[in-house]
């Protein structure tokens, strides 16, 4: 009944009472019209069909200034509603109405042109889960103040619920019961710690992400079970590689190591072993385990915090590649000739025991300076020969239009407490771009050799950019000053990557990279291959950290059942062609919350840094520009606010075609990419602000 309700409406633009509807379907019976009505009812839940306050309904989709999205509140009030196919929604402060932030609303445009504004008509569906705060006492009761100060809610604490809890207690609570206007009942589910104690901070960001420190009862009764050696029985039926002079590179507090690499040369090519741990054999479908897996979707890595997506006895244990301890993993040892080309392959299960626990500093100062550490004479050979191919491999993707941003990454160092007392920047030399180079490539092989197979399979796609997005930073590019010779239209990687080189040497060439980055759609997870346009790759899929993430994990699964199994029955087909679709759904929204839970802890760390460091100068350059005034980015990547109202001598207002903030009368013009020199004026880690204010000359004007 649905789908006739929808077709007999598609062409119609105006409200139609539901009787009207009935006879459009030219239904006669009682029966029919009530199953008319509830199908109508079921549409408008599903946010397909609007009801009119008169309780008449229209396809929303025939209803160009209605729009359904979650709304995303600052803390001054004002909001967007987030769209997935065209740019948000801004939502005035007095228009909210009883919305609170992370709401599904349907809301109206109400100025259409390049900032479109609108007001929230209803709220559909209220975000209900993850919520985490303080514990207070307001008039001999527990109520929760939420760490999100957005949410606008009040949640009184139920009393059987906290016998255990006292004022300044982190929980995680569940609502219950709705009380009143946007006050809710909830439960206590777990105490996470007192605010002040070490740790509880990050604990706190990452439950409401839905990440949890600790696994299930379930969960702990199977660990037993998982044996801390490899069994001889365990084997068979693998190529033995434990021979190969095999060999990790991470990061030296590293302890979840899931990949490891050989080198040899064999008729003029290199032979490149990209070997990854065998978490599939440990981790099985249809087991508290492996079920605490799919749900997390990921490991999340919060400063230097983190929380596991499989137990440490897995993920530091019986599956990390360890030096010198034998280990089940899947290989894909690729035969490639001097021009960058993959002449053969194979992919297969295999054992290996890894020689050398390298890390990236060591293998830096090999690769780039000649300084051999202590224990790594034996492999600087063949370090060199795999930085070669590495090269090569670059060499060969930049070629294609393989689009290499090289943003800069802050790493936040923290004191035995847990106190931020450091931001400094990641360092990405040879050996950190010879791993990468050599992921890319045994993701692609196996990627391209399922695809050819035609089965089901779950890639990494990435889809090409919205042109309007493109359109907007070229204008930008060109309210700066510069004019561009690439080409945007059909914008191809390579175009993409042309116009990164035309920006390389402006000076706010790392604002624009950001910028441009920004413009481009989010990479996913999907059953359809429609090809990777950063990489530009036709098929890429992640198979390379399956402790670390569950589609890798997910992707070994269907090599053992394809290539090992045989497996290519129509019920098994069936069912993953089903299954994929929901898994790679899942596990990119995980990915997504696990990304905001990091930028999250960033933000909050950054904040908590810069307390002692109020009064200092800086200097730094305009990243973003608002209308309440503009964000300046410092060197080591910590953004702080200069607020509209600390800007002297002039009435500024927000020019959004320009990105820029401009005086009435004396025309100054404040634009993303200016370098400034900033006071700091202001720093709170409880709200993960950090204030800025422009440094006034002798003069008393400002610079």
């Amino acid at each position: 009944m649905k789908e006739k309700i929808v077709a007999v409406l598609d062409d119609i633009h105006e409200a139609k009472e539901a009787m009207e509807i009935n006879d459009l379907l030219g239904c006669k019976s009682a029966l029919e019209y009530r199953e008319v009505c509830d199908a109508l009812e079921e549409l408008t839940e599903e946010y397909v069909v609007f009801k009119t306050k008169k309780e008449k309904y229209i396809l929303l989709k025939n209803c160009p200034n209605l729009k359904i999205g979650k709304l995303s509140l600052n803390k001054k009030g004002y909001g967007f509603v987030i769209l997935e196919r065209e740019d948000d929604l801004y939502i005035p402060a007095d228009m909210i109405g009883g919305a609170t932030h992370d709401d599904v609303v349907l809301a109206e445009i109400t100025r259409f042109g390049v900032k479109r504004e609108g007001r929230i008509l209803r709220v559909l569906k209220r975000d209900l889960n993850n919520v985490v705060g303080e514990i207070i006492a307001v008039d001999h009761q527990f109520q929760l103040k939420l760490d999100d100060e957005k949410k606008d809610l009040t949640i009184v604490l139920n009393p059987e619920t906290t016998k255990e809890c006292v004022e300044g207690h982190k929980v995680y609570v569940r609502l219950t019961k709705e009380l009143g206007k946007k006050k809710y009942l909830a439960d206590v589910l777990k105490i996470l710690g007192h605010k002040d104690d070490p740790g509880v901070d990050i604990l706190s960001i990452a439950y409401k992400y839905q990440f949890d420190a600790d696994f299930s009862n379930e969960v702990l009764e199977e660990l037993p079970k998982i044996p801390v050696s490899v069994d001889e029985a365990s084997l068979k039926g693998r190529v033995d590689y434990t021979n190969e002079e095999v060999f990790t590179i991470d990061g030296s507090y590293t302890k979840d190591i899931d990949d490891a690499i050989s080198i040899r040369m064999e008729d003029d090519c290199y032979v490149l072993g990209v070997h990854i741990a065998d978490v599939s054999h440990y981790v099985k479908e249809n087991t508290a385990l492996g079920d605490a897996a799919y749900e997390r979707g990921t490991s999340v890595y919060l400063a230097d915090t983190v929380i596991p997506m499989i137990p440490h006895k897995l993920s530091n244990g019986i599956c990390s590649l360890n030096e010198g301890e034998l280990r089940l993993t899947m290989s894909c040892v690729m035969k490639i000739s001097k021009i960058g080309e993959v002449l053969s392959y194979d992919i297969t299960p295999s054992y290996i025991k890894s020689r050398k626990k390298m890390t990236y500093e060591a293998v830096n100062d090999i690769l780039m300076r000649d300084v051999v550490a202590p224990g790594y004479e034996p492999f600087v050979a063949s370090l060199r020969l795999m930085n070669e191919l590495a090269h090569l491999l670059q060499k060969k993707i930049v070629e294609r239009g393989y689009i290499n941003f090289e943003l800069d990454e802050a790493r936040v160092i923290q004191d035995e407490s847990g106190k931020a007392i450091d931001v400094v920047m990641r360092e990405r030399e040879d050996g950190e771009k010879l791993i990468e180079s050599f992921m890319i490539i045994a993701n692609e092989v196996v990627a391209s050799h399922i695809y050819h197979m035609e089965l089901p399979f779950l890639y990494r796609v990435h889809g090409k950019p919205n042109s309007e997005k493109i359109d907007d930073f070229v204008n930008l590019v060109k309210l700066l000053g510069y004019e561009l010779k690439t080409r945007t239209i059909d914008l191809s990687p390579k175009a993409m990557q042309s116009l990164l080189d035309e920006l390389d040497e402006k000076p706010e060439f790392k604002i624009l990279s950001s910028l441009l980055l920004r413009s481009m759609k989010k990479a996913e997870y999907s059953k359809e291959n429609i090809g990777h346009f950063g990489l530009a790759s036709r098929a890429y899929t992640h198979f390379t950290s399956p402790i670390r993430r569950y589609p890798d994990l997910v992707v070994h699964r269907l090599l053992k059942k394809y290539l090992v199994e045989k497996d290519f029955s129509m019920s098994t087909i069936s069912y993953l062609e089903q299954n994929l679709v929901l898994i790679g759904t899942h596990c990119s929204e995980r990915e997504v919350a696990a990304d905001q839970a990091e930028r999250e802890v960033d933000d909050m760390k950054m904040a908590e840094y810069m307390e002692s460091h109020v009064g200092e100068e800086f200097d730094g350059v305009i990243s973003t520009v608002t209308n309440f005034g503009f964000f300046v980015e410092l060197p080591n990547l910590i953004e702080g606010l200069v607020h509209v109202n600390s800007l002297k001598g002039d009435f500024y207002q927000y020019v959004p075609e320009s990105l820029a903030l401009i005086g009435n009368r004396t025309k100054k013009t404040y634009r993303v990419g200016e370098k400034v020199h900033v006071v700091c004026v202001g720093a709170s880690k409880e709200t993960s602000m950090i204030d800025f204010e422009l440094k006034e000359d002798e003069d008393g004007s400002q610079k």
